[in-house]
């Protein structure tokens, strides 16, 4: 199986200009916990509601601060023609709970979540992913 067989293609993104309120009015409306960040029609980060919590909120900052400030960059990504297996193990290393799918000319189609991939015909890829996730540390950890 594919990762588009099982993946999120109602994805909304935010800028890195909107601000931290912009933002959590899109999680808010799409009952997200991430948003992908596009600049110049390419992803450059996503912004989590542990962003805002932990770099934002923990640290004083006003919710008129501007989501470059806060976001995750570096954003890891599968394809959308990967096998979900691949998708999985990278969930997995990487500790995260969604990844942002593009297509191979690299723009985004949509989003992976451990429950997308708990709903496809294999429970074994979810288990995979759901075992590293919930180790701790990880590349992505909140400093």
């Amino acid at each position: 199986m594919n990762v588009r067989d099982c993946m999120s293609t109602q994805v909304r993104t935010t800028t890195p200009e909107a601000t931290l309120r912009e933002a959590a009015r899109i999680m808010k409306e799409t009952d997200a916990g991430a948003v992908p960040v596009g600049e110049n029609d390419r992803l450059v980060g996503m912004i989590t509601d542990r962003d805002i919590a932990i770099r934002a909120v923990a640290e004083g900052r006003s919710f008129d601060t501007k989501v470059r400030e806060v976001m995750s960059q570096g954003v890891e990504y599968v394809f959308d023609d990967e096998d979900l297996d691949e998708a999985s193990m990278k969930m997995s290393d990487l500790k995260v709970r969604r990844l942002p799918v593009v297509n191979r000319e690299k723009r985004l189609v949509g989003i992976i979540s451990l429950g997308d991939i708990s709903k496809s015909n294999d429970p074994s890829q979810a288990e995979t992913a759901l075992s590293g996730v919930s180790q701790p540390g990880g590349p992505h950890i909140q400093r």
